[in-house]
Protein backbone atom coordinates (compact mmCIF):
# COMPACT_ATOMS: atom_id res chain seq x y z
CA UNK A 1 0.00 0.00 0.00
CA UNK A 2 1.31 3.79 -1.11
CA UNK A 3 0.55 6.80 1.29
CA UNK A 4 1.23 10.81 -0.02
CA UNK A 5 3.57 12.24 2.60
CA UNK A 6 3.19 15.67 4.19
CA UNK A 7 6.25 16.38 5.90
CA UNK A 8 6.89 20.24 6.84
CA UNK A 9 10.21 21.79 6.05
CA UNK A 10 12.29 20.85 8.90
CA UNK A 11 11.40 17.25 8.27
CA UNK A 12 11.57 17.62 4.42
CA UNK A 13 15.61 18.76 4.88
CA UNK A 14 16.16 15.89 6.84
CA UNK A 15 14.78 13.39 4.16
CA UNK A 16 16.63 14.89 1.26
CA UNK A 17 19.51 14.42 3.47
CA UNK A 18 19.05 11.14 4.01
CA UNK A 19 18.22 10.44 0.37
CA UNK A 20 21.63 11.80 -0.39
CA UNK A 21 23.31 9.65 1.72
CA UNK A 22 21.81 6.53 0.68
CA UNK A 23 22.64 7.09 -3.09
CA UNK A 24 26.35 7.64 -1.99
CA UNK A 25 26.14 4.54 -0.26
CA UNK A 26 24.68 3.06 -3.19
CA UNK A 27 27.59 4.37 -5.51
CA UNK A 28 30.25 3.53 -3.26
CA UNK A 29 29.41 -0.17 -3.29
CA UNK A 30 29.15 -0.04 -6.90
CA UNK A 31 33.10 1.27 -6.98
CA UNK A 32 34.33 -0.46 -4.37
CA UNK A 33 32.85 -3.47 -6.44
CA UNK A 34 34.32 -2.60 -9.51
CA UNK A 35 37.72 -1.63 -8.16
CA UNK A 36 37.98 -5.13 -6.31
CA UNK A 37 37.66 -7.19 -9.13
CA UNK A 38 39.75 -4.72 -11.60
CA UNK A 39 43.13 -4.50 -9.39
CA UNK A 40 42.62 -7.92 -7.50
CA UNK A 41 40.60 -10.38 -9.68
CA UNK A 42 38.23 -10.04 -6.72
CA UNK A 43 33.94 -10.48 -7.08
CA UNK A 44 32.66 -8.60 -4.00
CA UNK A 45 29.70 -10.65 -2.00
CA UNK A 46 26.87 -8.42 -0.43
CA UNK A 47 28.23 -10.59 2.98
CA UNK A 48 31.62 -8.73 2.36
CA UNK A 49 29.91 -5.32 1.90
CA UNK A 50 27.62 -5.67 4.54
CA UNK A 51 30.39 -6.73 7.34
CA UNK A 52 31.95 -3.99 6.24
CA UNK A 53 29.50 -1.05 7.32
CA UNK A 54 30.62 -0.86 11.14
CA UNK A 55 34.36 0.48 9.89
CA UNK A 56 32.38 2.39 7.38
CA UNK A 57 30.62 4.32 10.00
CA UNK A 58 33.28 4.89 12.37
CA UNK A 59 34.84 7.19 9.21
CA UNK A 60 31.88 8.71 7.35
CA UNK A 61 29.94 9.17 11.18
CA UNK A 62 26.84 11.10 9.36
CA UNK A 63 25.86 7.33 8.66
CA UNK A 64 25.81 6.11 12.56
CA UNK A 65 22.15 8.14 12.47
CA UNK A 66 21.00 5.43 9.55
CA UNK A 67 19.54 2.50 10.43
CA UNK A 68 21.54 0.05 10.10
CA UNK A 69 19.13 -2.56 8.06
CA UNK A 70 18.13 0.04 6.01
CA UNK A 71 21.53 0.71 5.04
CA UNK A 72 22.23 -3.24 4.38
CA UNK A 73 19.02 -3.04 2.36
CA UNK A 74 20.70 -0.26 0.53
CA UNK A 75 23.59 -2.43 -0.19
CA UNK A 76 21.48 -5.08 -1.30
CA UNK A 77 20.23 -3.03 -4.52
CA UNK A 78 23.44 -3.55 -5.30
CA UNK A 79 23.21 -6.58 -5.11
CA UNK A 80 20.20 -7.31 -7.16
CA UNK A 81 21.84 -4.89 -9.64
CA UNK A 82 24.82 -7.17 -10.18
CA UNK A 83 23.09 -10.59 -10.31
CA UNK A 84 20.60 -9.28 -12.65
CA UNK A 85 23.79 -8.41 -14.97
CA UNK A 86 25.55 -11.65 -14.43
CA UNK A 87 22.41 -13.27 -15.12
CA UNK A 88 21.98 -11.22 -18.80
CA UNK A 89 18.99 -9.77 -17.21
CA UNK A 90 19.75 -6.19 -17.25
CA UNK A 91 22.67 -3.47 -17.85
CA UNK A 92 26.23 -2.74 -16.22
CA UNK A 93 25.37 -1.36 -12.82
CA UNK A 94 26.03 2.40 -12.97
CA UNK A 95 26.51 5.48 -10.52
CA UNK A 96 23.18 6.98 -9.70
CA UNK A 97 22.88 11.09 -9.66
CA UNK A 98 20.29 11.90 -6.94
CA UNK A 99 17.72 12.89 -9.89
CA UNK A 100 17.92 9.26 -10.82
CA UNK A 101 17.67 7.79 -6.82
CA UNK A 102 13.99 7.44 -5.81
CA UNK A 103 14.58 6.51 -1.66
CA UNK A 104 15.51 3.75 0.52
CA UNK A 105 14.60 1.12 2.45
CA UNK A 106 13.96 -0.46 6.11
CA UNK A 107 13.46 -3.99 5.63
CA UNK A 108 12.27 -5.28 8.87
CA UNK A 109 10.07 -3.39 11.74
CA UNK A 110 12.98 -0.97 12.91
CA UNK A 111 13.70 2.44 12.06
CA UNK A 112 10.07 2.98 11.36
CA UNK A 113 6.82 2.64 13.19
CA UNK A 114 2.99 3.67 11.35
CA UNK A 115 0.41 4.79 13.74
CA UNK A 116 -2.86 4.00 11.17
CA UNK A 117 -5.38 1.78 10.99
CA UNK A 118 -5.33 1.42 7.55
CA UNK A 119 -6.77 5.03 6.94
CA UNK A 120 -4.61 7.61 6.84
CA UNK A 121 -2.54 8.10 9.26
CA UNK A 122 1.05 9.02 10.55
CA UNK A 123 4.64 7.54 10.23
CA UNK A 124 7.31 8.01 12.45
CA UNK A 125 10.93 7.27 10.99
CA UNK A 126 13.87 7.31 13.41
CA UNK A 127 15.91 9.87 13.38
CA UNK A 128 13.75 11.87 10.96
CA UNK A 129 9.86 12.37 12.64
CA UNK A 130 6.24 11.92 12.56
CA UNK A 131 4.93 12.54 9.10
CA UNK A 132 1.21 13.10 8.24
CA UNK A 133 0.18 10.62 5.51
CA UNK A 134 -2.82 10.39 3.60
CA UNK A 135 -4.43 7.16 1.77
CA UNK A 136 -6.31 4.34 1.91
CA UNK A 137 -6.00 0.33 2.07
CA UNK A 138 -7.66 -2.14 0.66
CA UNK A 139 -6.62 -4.98 3.51
CA UNK A 140 -5.19 -3.94 7.13
CA UNK A 141 -2.42 -6.07 9.35
CA UNK A 142 1.27 -5.92 10.43
CA UNK A 143 3.23 -3.27 8.55
CA UNK A 144 6.47 -5.84 7.58
CA UNK A 145 9.08 -3.54 5.18
CA UNK A 146 8.83 -0.13 4.50
CA UNK A 147 10.31 2.41 1.23
CA UNK A 148 10.21 6.10 1.27
CA UNK A 149 10.02 7.01 -2.18
CA UNK A 150 10.71 10.41 -4.05
CA UNK A 151 8.93 10.99 -6.96
CA UNK A 152 8.12 14.17 -8.93
CA UNK A 153 8.66 16.40 -6.09
CA UNK A 154 6.37 14.35 -3.82
CA UNK A 155 7.24 12.23 -0.74
CA UNK A 156 5.61 8.64 -0.68
CA UNK A 157 5.60 5.28 1.62
CA UNK A 158 5.24 2.25 0.03
CA UNK A 159 4.52 -0.22 2.72
CA UNK A 160 4.15 -3.86 2.37
CA UNK A 161 1.51 -5.40 4.87
CA UNK A 162 1.12 -8.95 6.20
CA UNK A 163 -2.51 -9.74 6.28
CA UNK A 164 -4.19 -13.23 7.21
CA UNK A 165 -5.22 -15.81 4.29
CA UNK A 166 -8.40 -15.71 6.04
CA UNK A 167 -9.05 -12.07 5.09
CA UNK A 168 -7.91 -12.26 1.72
CA UNK A 169 -9.51 -15.44 0.24
CA UNK A 170 -13.27 -14.91 -0.18
CA UNK A 171 -15.81 -16.84 1.60
CA UNK A 172 -17.17 -18.78 -1.34
CA UNK A 173 -14.69 -19.17 -4.20
CA UNK A 174 -15.64 -18.43 -7.90
CA UNK A 175 -16.28 -21.33 -9.77
CA UNK A 176 -16.00 -19.91 -13.49
CA UNK A 177 -13.49 -20.23 -15.47
CA UNK A 178 -12.59 -17.25 -18.47
CA UNK A 179 -9.39 -17.55 -21.39
CA UNK A 180 -8.19 -13.85 -22.25
CA UNK A 181 -6.47 -13.03 -25.28
CA UNK A 182 -4.51 -9.39 -25.13
CA UNK A 183 -4.71 -6.79 -27.74
CA UNK A 184 -4.05 -3.47 -29.16
CA UNK A 185 -7.63 -2.36 -30.70
CA UNK A 186 -9.03 -4.32 -27.69
CA UNK A 187 -7.19 -4.35 -25.09
CA UNK A 188 -9.12 -7.45 -23.38
CA UNK A 189 -10.97 -10.10 -25.21
CA UNK A 190 -12.91 -12.49 -22.90
CA UNK A 191 -14.89 -15.70 -22.93
CA UNK A 192 -16.23 -18.55 -20.88
CA UNK A 193 -16.88 -20.79 -23.90
CA UNK A 194 -20.20 -19.18 -24.33
CA UNK A 195 -20.77 -15.60 -23.18
CA UNK A 196 -17.89 -12.96 -24.95
CA UNK A 197 -16.33 -9.90 -23.94
CA UNK A 198 -14.23 -7.07 -25.81
CA UNK A 199 -12.74 -4.15 -23.29
CA UNK A 200 -11.33 -1.19 -25.26
CA UNK A 201 -7.92 -0.14 -24.75
CA UNK A 202 -7.99 3.32 -23.04
CA UNK A 203 -5.42 5.00 -25.16
CA UNK A 204 -4.06 7.55 -22.39
CA UNK A 205 -1.03 8.21 -24.44
CA UNK A 206 -2.50 8.52 -27.15
CA UNK A 207 -4.87 10.97 -25.96
CA UNK A 208 -1.93 13.41 -23.89
CA UNK A 209 0.04 12.92 -26.67
CA UNK A 210 -0.34 16.46 -28.12
CA UNK A 211 0.61 17.87 -24.44
CA UNK A 212 3.69 16.21 -23.63
CA UNK A 213 4.87 16.79 -27.07
CA UNK A 214 4.22 20.23 -26.33
CA UNK A 215 5.66 20.15 -22.96
CA UNK A 216 8.49 18.65 -24.11
CA UNK A 217 9.38 20.71 -27.49
CA UNK A 218 9.35 23.68 -24.37
CA UNK A 219 11.82 21.95 -22.53
CA UNK A 220 14.56 21.09 -25.80
CA UNK A 221 14.55 25.34 -26.09
CA UNK A 222 16.01 25.48 -22.46
CA UNK A 223 19.56 25.00 -21.46
CA UNK A 224 19.47 21.54 -20.33
CA UNK A 225 22.43 20.21 -18.65
CA UNK A 226 25.64 18.59 -20.31
CA UNK A 227 28.61 17.18 -17.64
CA UNK A 228 30.78 17.30 -21.04
CA UNK A 229 30.76 20.61 -21.57
CA UNK A 230 30.45 21.41 -17.81
CA UNK A 231 26.65 23.39 -17.96
CA UNK A 232 23.99 23.33 -15.40
CA UNK A 233 20.47 22.91 -16.01
CA UNK A 234 18.61 26.27 -16.35
CA UNK A 235 15.35 27.32 -13.52
CA UNK A 236 13.91 27.14 -16.63
CA UNK A 237 14.88 23.58 -17.88
CA UNK A 238 14.03 22.67 -14.35
CA UNK A 239 10.49 24.00 -14.50
CA UNK A 240 10.12 22.88 -18.02
CA UNK A 241 10.87 19.38 -17.28
CA UNK A 242 8.63 19.02 -13.79
CA UNK A 243 5.96 19.65 -15.97
CA UNK A 244 6.41 16.39 -19.12
CA UNK A 245 7.45 14.52 -16.11
CA UNK A 246 3.65 15.72 -14.26
CA UNK A 247 1.89 14.64 -17.48
CA UNK A 248 3.43 10.85 -17.79
CA UNK A 249 2.97 10.30 -14.36
CA UNK A 250 -0.40 11.46 -14.46
CA UNK A 251 -0.60 9.10 -17.38
CA UNK A 252 1.07 6.44 -15.95
CA UNK A 253 -1.35 7.17 -13.00
CA UNK A 254 -4.77 6.44 -15.23
CA UNK A 255 -2.77 3.15 -16.80
CA UNK A 256 -2.69 1.37 -13.31
CA UNK A 257 -5.88 2.58 -12.20
CA UNK A 258 -7.56 1.05 -14.98
CA UNK A 259 -5.20 -1.83 -15.08
CA UNK A 260 -6.70 -2.47 -11.29
CA UNK A 261 -10.01 -2.16 -12.00
CA UNK A 262 -10.18 -4.34 -14.71
CA UNK A 263 -8.26 -7.21 -12.85
CA UNK A 264 -10.64 -6.71 -9.61
CA UNK A 265 -13.55 -7.12 -12.07
CA UNK A 266 -11.99 -10.43 -13.94
CA UNK A 267 -11.10 -11.69 -10.74
CA UNK A 268 -14.33 -10.87 -8.66
CA UNK A 269 -16.38 -13.85 -10.89
CA UNK A 270 -13.47 -16.13 -12.23
CA UNK A 271 -10.78 -18.49 -10.03
CA UNK A 272 -9.63 -20.09 -13.53
CA UNK A 273 -7.76 -17.70 -16.00
CA UNK A 274 -5.95 -18.82 -19.02
CA UNK A 275 -4.22 -16.65 -21.36
CA UNK A 276 -0.91 -16.29 -23.53
CA UNK A 277 2.36 -16.50 -22.51
CA UNK A 278 3.87 -13.05 -24.23
CA UNK A 279 7.70 -11.55 -23.84
CA UNK A 280 6.39 -7.96 -24.11
CA UNK A 281 10.23 -7.18 -24.32
CA UNK A 282 10.46 -9.01 -27.51
CA UNK A 283 7.19 -7.91 -29.02
CA UNK A 284 8.15 -4.08 -28.42
CA UNK A 285 11.57 -4.35 -30.04
CA UNK A 286 12.70 -1.72 -32.32
CA UNK A 287 12.38 -2.40 -36.19
CA UNK A 288 15.17 -2.28 -38.56
CA UNK A 289 15.59 0.84 -40.84
CA UNK A 290 12.86 0.13 -43.63
CA UNK A 291 9.15 1.38 -44.97
CA UNK A 292 7.88 -0.79 -41.72
CA UNK A 293 9.59 1.04 -39.25
CA UNK A 294 7.04 3.72 -38.69
CA UNK A 295 4.27 1.02 -38.36
CA UNK A 296 6.51 -1.04 -36.40
CA UNK A 297 6.47 2.44 -33.92
CA UNK A 298 2.88 2.78 -33.58
CA UNK A 299 2.27 -0.90 -32.71
CA UNK A 300 5.38 -0.27 -29.70
CA UNK A 301 3.31 2.89 -28.61
CA UNK A 302 0.20 0.68 -28.67
CA UNK A 303 1.87 -2.48 -26.90
CA UNK A 304 2.82 -0.14 -24.14
CA UNK A 305 -0.60 2.32 -23.82
CA UNK A 306 -2.25 -0.68 -22.71
CA UNK A 307 0.40 -2.39 -20.41
CA UNK A 308 0.52 -5.93 -21.55
CA UNK A 309 3.45 -6.68 -18.59
CA UNK A 310 1.29 -5.08 -15.80
CA UNK A 311 -1.79 -5.90 -16.95
CA UNK A 312 -1.41 -9.85 -16.86
CA UNK A 313 0.90 -9.60 -13.62
CA UNK A 314 -1.81 -7.95 -11.55
CA UNK A 315 -4.80 -10.62 -12.46
CA UNK A 316 -2.18 -13.10 -12.05
CA UNK A 317 -1.43 -12.01 -8.31
CA UNK A 318 -5.24 -11.26 -7.78
CA UNK A 319 -5.95 -14.84 -9.11
CA UNK A 320 -3.22 -16.40 -6.59
CA UNK A 321 -4.32 -14.00 -3.86
CA UNK A 322 -8.11 -15.36 -3.85
CA UNK A 323 -6.71 -19.45 -3.95
CA UNK A 324 -7.01 -19.47 -7.76
CA UNK A 325 -5.05 -20.93 -11.11
CA UNK A 326 -3.34 -19.03 -13.12
CA UNK A 327 -2.14 -20.75 -16.57
CA UNK A 328 0.13 -18.79 -19.52
CA UNK A 329 -0.41 -20.84 -22.43
CA UNK A 330 2.93 -21.63 -24.30
CA UNK A 331 1.81 -20.09 -27.86
CA UNK A 332 4.63 -21.55 -30.00
CA UNK A 333 3.33 -24.59 -29.34
CA UNK A 334 -0.77 -24.17 -28.99
CA UNK A 335 -0.71 -21.00 -31.92
CA UNK A 336 -3.96 -19.56 -30.41
CA UNK A 337 -4.44 -17.62 -32.72
CA UNK A 338 -4.13 -19.76 -35.88
CA UNK A 339 -6.20 -22.62 -34.34
CA UNK A 340 -9.57 -23.21 -34.25
CA UNK A 341 -11.17 -23.85 -30.98
CA UNK A 342 -13.68 -26.21 -32.88
CA UNK A 343 -11.93 -28.73 -34.46
CA UNK A 344 -8.08 -27.86 -33.80
CA UNK A 345 -7.15 -27.10 -37.48
CA UNK A 346 -4.65 -24.96 -37.71
CA UNK A 347 -4.39 -21.68 -40.85
CA UNK A 348 -2.25 -19.30 -40.92
CA UNK A 349 -3.73 -15.50 -40.81
CA UNK A 350 -1.81 -12.46 -40.96
CA UNK A 351 -2.53 -9.02 -38.78
CA UNK A 352 -5.18 -7.81 -41.47
CA UNK A 353 -7.56 -10.66 -41.03
CA UNK A 354 -9.67 -10.14 -37.80
CA UNK A 355 -12.33 -12.92 -38.09
CA UNK A 356 -11.70 -16.39 -37.89
CA UNK A 357 -12.89 -18.54 -40.06
CA UNK A 358 -12.17 -22.27 -40.28
CA UNK A 359 -11.56 -23.48 -43.77
CA UNK A 360 -12.06 -27.38 -42.11
CA UNK A 361 -15.34 -27.13 -40.16
CA UNK A 362 -16.54 -23.63 -41.39
CA UNK A 363 -16.79 -22.00 -37.37
CA UNK A 364 -16.94 -18.16 -38.03
CA UNK A 365 -15.87 -15.96 -34.76
CA UNK A 366 -14.02 -13.03 -33.84
CA UNK A 367 -10.20 -13.36 -34.02
CA UNK A 368 -9.37 -12.45 -30.62
CA UNK A 369 -12.59 -14.21 -28.95
CA UNK A 370 -11.68 -17.40 -31.45
CA UNK A 371 -7.83 -17.14 -29.67
CA UNK A 372 -9.53 -16.49 -25.94
CA UNK A 373 -11.42 -19.87 -26.69
CA UNK A 374 -7.96 -21.43 -27.86
CA UNK A 375 -6.52 -20.91 -24.85
CA UNK A 376 -9.23 -22.10 -22.48
CA UNK A 377 -10.15 -25.04 -24.12
CA UNK A 378 -6.46 -26.17 -23.78
CA UNK A 379 -5.86 -24.98 -20.20
CA UNK A 380 -9.29 -27.32 -19.47
CA UNK A 381 -7.60 -30.57 -21.74
CA UNK A 382 -10.66 -30.13 -24.24
CA UNK A 383 -9.41 -28.67 -27.33
CA UNK A 384 -9.49 -31.23 -30.31
CA UNK A 385 -6.24 -32.70 -31.47
CA UNK A 386 -4.13 -31.48 -28.36
CA UNK A 387 -3.34 -32.90 -25.59
CA UNK A 388 -2.63 -30.36 -22.40
CA UNK A 389 0.72 -30.12 -20.85
CA UNK A 390 0.52 -28.03 -17.75
CA UNK A 391 4.40 -28.74 -18.06
CA UNK A 392 4.84 -26.74 -20.93
CA UNK A 393 2.36 -23.83 -19.39
CA UNK A 394 3.41 -21.36 -16.10
CA UNK A 395 0.60 -22.32 -13.93
CA UNK A 396 0.42 -20.40 -10.50
CA UNK A 397 -1.83 -21.13 -7.81
CA UNK A 398 -2.07 -20.33 -3.97
CA UNK A 399 -0.66 -24.27 -3.44
CA UNK A 400 2.01 -24.36 -6.28
CA UNK A 401 3.61 -20.77 -5.74
CA UNK A 402 7.14 -21.02 -4.32
CA UNK A 403 9.37 -18.00 -3.77
CA UNK A 404 12.88 -17.94 -5.77
CA UNK A 405 15.73 -19.14 -3.23
CA UNK A 406 17.77 -15.82 -4.20
CA UNK A 407 18.68 -14.58 -1.28
CA UNK A 408 15.97 -11.68 0.04
CA UNK A 409 16.37 -9.75 3.10
CA UNK A 410 14.66 -12.51 5.26
CA UNK A 411 17.06 -14.86 4.31
CA UNK A 412 20.07 -13.32 4.25
CA UNK A 413 19.50 -12.16 8.15
CA UNK A 414 19.72 -16.04 8.58
CA UNK A 415 22.83 -16.27 7.22
CA UNK A 416 25.79 -16.72 9.97
CA UNK A 417 27.63 -13.43 9.80
CA UNK A 418 31.22 -13.71 8.28
CA UNK A 419 34.13 -12.35 8.69
CA UNK A 420 35.97 -9.95 6.88
CA UNK A 421 39.55 -8.49 6.42
CA UNK A 422 39.68 -4.84 6.26
CA UNK A 423 43.13 -3.29 6.55
CA UNK A 424 44.69 -6.09 8.76
CA UNK A 425 41.89 -6.45 11.23
CA UNK A 426 38.91 -9.34 11.53
CA UNK A 427 35.83 -6.82 11.96
CA UNK A 428 32.41 -8.23 12.85
CA UNK A 429 28.92 -7.03 11.94
CA UNK A 430 27.19 -5.11 14.67
CA UNK A 431 23.49 -5.51 15.94
CA UNK A 432 21.04 -2.96 13.83
CA UNK A 433 20.36 0.59 15.39
CA UNK A 434 17.38 2.40 14.85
Amino acid sequence: MTFRLYPNKQIEQSLRYHRKLHKDLFNAAVYNRFTQYQKFKHSVSYIEQQNSLPPFKEVWTEYKEINSQALQATLKRVDFAFERWFKALGKRPKFKSIRHYSGWTYPAKTGYSVESNGENGYIVLSKIGRIQMRGKAKYWGTPTTCTIVYRNGKWYASITIEVLEQVLKPEILPTNAVGIDLGCKSALSITDGENHQHIDAPKFVRNAEREIKRASKHKRRKQAPNRKKKLKASRRWKKAQFKVSKLTRKVANQRQNWVHQVAAEIVSGNSFVATEKLEVVKMTSIAKKGKRKKQKAGLNKSILDVGFGMLKSTIKYKVEQIGGVFIEVPTKKVKPSQTCPKCGHQHKKTLDDRVHECQQCGYVQDRDIAAAEVMLYWAKGILPGFGTSLVDADVASSTSYTRKTAGSMKQLGRVKRQKSTLTGQDVETRSSTK
